[in-house]
């Protein structure tokens, strides 16, 4: 079972958290320190995996990946495989990259719901739910089609200015 997935910037900030087990806020936080600390501290040229015991708990695995300015991490059972988990972790960047052409830190800021969106298509409840992005792009495509249109902001401009 995928015990939590994290994106976290350079600097040791989250730019998602998503936890498929029960943890108060507090240790939440605690765990993304200690992630960004073991891995700051790793050479660029060692394993992308890391056994995460002293970090989560017993029996738990870690792996991680370094793409520009982000890493993106999933925390599992030993009921995963990891190379199975860092492929995962490639499937998501390949999605996030076909839906904001070269995926960025600005557009995980900026797209949070759309990002939480496309995890909840690849992983639900921490169990894995679908490998390929080209079937992860036609459900959110399908989801932004079903959605309610939210009306421009410029559509009120004449209104405030009238004010």
């Amino acid at each position: 079972m995928i015990k939590a997935v994290l994106v976290l910037n350079t600097q040791g900030k989250p730019r998602l958290a998503k936890f498929y087990e029960f943890r108060p806020v507090e240790k939440q936080q605690e765990l993304i320190r200690n992630v960004f600390s073991v891995l700051c501290s790793r050479a660029e040229n060692v394993s992308n995996f890391v056994d995460a015991e002293s970090i989560y708990g017993q029996d738990a695995r870690l792996v991680y990946k370094h793409f520009a300015t982000l890493y993106f991490v999933f925390i599992f059972d030993s009921s995963e495989n990891e190379l199975a988990m860092l492929d995962l972790i490639q499937v998501f960047v390949e999605t996030l990259d076909k839906c904001f052409r070269n995926v960025c830190e600005l557009d995980v800021v900026y797209n949070y719901s759309k990002m939480h969106s496309i995890l909840d298509e690849i992983i639900i409840g921490g169990q894995v739910l679908e490998t390929s992005s080209t079937e992860v792009i036609k459900a959110i495509e399908e989801l932004s089609r079903c959605s309610p249109s939210h009306p421009s902001p410029s559509r009120f401009l004449p209104l405030l200015i009238s004010f």
